[in-house]
């Protein structure tokens, strides 16, 4: 018998599983399509600064310890596995075009530092001097935060797939839970397309699927899928050096010249269309922030669903009613960013000790 199954082998499942087998514990995950498929392989891999001063909010100190974590877990897969997720501190550039919009931004920027961000102000100029592509001209307000950094996500994904394996977890991929058997409290066995499976504590991190799933232990969830859409344009050399960002849309350069464009917030239900009307958008976005984007190529779109919300903060911890079931589930845009500090206090917690951080503000029955 496993210590644990973990159903959802997304980004959140498998660091959970990569943290609970490097204490030893024999991990089984169960995941219905291919693992890393769904949004933490559609996302950007940004990962913005959460800051050095600790704070009340349970979110920003998830975040924070994320940024300890980030490095440390980048570095270790690379020698465990041999493969680079593409970890690196690059900046992060936000901007603003119109007074209203600069004004949120101003108030973004009273927050940055009060957290501990660093946050540079530019003017015009001084942001076209940072990222030449950038038309300068037509900017209201602009910050340059140095500590943002980014990941090549599929390639995290990999590595935490193949850390996993070198930790002994079984990954089950195409297979799908059906139901679960309940006995006293407890979740005996996890029903799936391929037979009963038995483990001492099982957790649900399917995204924005979390909600079907624990439907069927009478858990009422309120996650939902938000479709978000993506551009990845390809040039033969890099234009860009930093991450730019405007309100939620941004454009993530990598090192090898393709540039991804950022991304939309549609209630489409579970439909993963790309939409001729959304990627017009995106790209008149990026064109008029760098003219010289006009000029790349089209290489591929795509989009994935995010697990909302009504309140835009995950669900963390234990089911009610159920002694050995848990739940990591709903972290929005954020899963990618999120996924160590949530796989490190949830393994804390499915293991009987303190989690760390104040998890309330992301209970299960808050409503």
């Amino acid at each position: 018998m496993f210590d644990a199954i973990i159903v959802g082998g997304g980004v959140i499942g498998l660091s959970l599983a990569y943290e609970l087998a490097g204490g030893g514990w024999r991990v089984r995950v169960v995941e219905r399509g291919q693992p890393g498929r769904e949004a933490s392989w559609a996302g950007a891999g940004i990962l913005p600064p959460a800051g050095r001063n600790p704070s009340t909010d349970a979110y920003h100190e998830l975040a924070r310890l994320s940024d300890e974590l980030y490095p440390v877990w980048s570095a270790q897969l690379r020698e465990q596995t041999g493969i680079d997720n593409g970890f690196r501190r690059c900046g992060g550039m936000y901007l603003a075009r119109n007074d209203a919009a600069a004004a949120e931004l101003h108030r973004s920027a009273d927050e940055w530092r009060q957290r501990g961000v660093a946050a540079e102000p530019l003017d015009g100029r001084a942001a076209a001097e940072r990222e030449p592509a950038l038309r300068g001209d037509a900017l209201r307000a602009a910050y340059w935060l140095p500590e943002e950094a980014q990941l090549r996500n599929p390639r995290h994904l990999k590595a935490l797939a193949a850390g996993c394996a070198l930790r002994g977890v079984e990954i089950c991929a195409g297979i799908s839970v059906e139901g679960f058997v309940v006995h006293q409290g407890r979740v005996r066995e996890v029903i799936t397309s391929a037979g009963a499976m038995q483990s001492a504590q099982v957790c649900a991190t399917t995204g924005p699927w979390t909600k079907a799933l624990l439907a069927r232990l009478d858990v009422e969830l309120a996650v939902h899928p938000v479709r978000g859409q993506m551009v990845l344009l390809s040039s033969p050399r890099p234009c860009l050096r930093s991450v730019i960002n405007e309100g939620k849309r941004y454009l993530v350069p990598r090192p090898d010249g393709r540039v991804l464009v950022g991304s939309t917030e549609e209630e489409a239900g579970f439909d993963k269309r790309t939409t001729a009307e959304a990627i017009a958008g995106l790209l008149a976005f990026a064109v008029g922030l760098a003219p010289a984007l006009g000029e790349l190529s089209i290489e591929q779109c795509w989009a994935g669903l995010r697990p909302g919300t009504r309140d835009n903060l995950p669900y963390l911890g234990r089911l009610p009613g159920l002694e050995n079931a848990f739940v990591a589930a709903g972290h929005f845009r954020g899963g990618l960013h999120l996924s160590p500090a949530t796989a490190v206090v949830m393994a804390r917690l499915m293991r009987g000790d303190s989690p760390g951080l104040d998890l309330t503000p992301f209970r299960v029955d808050r409503g």
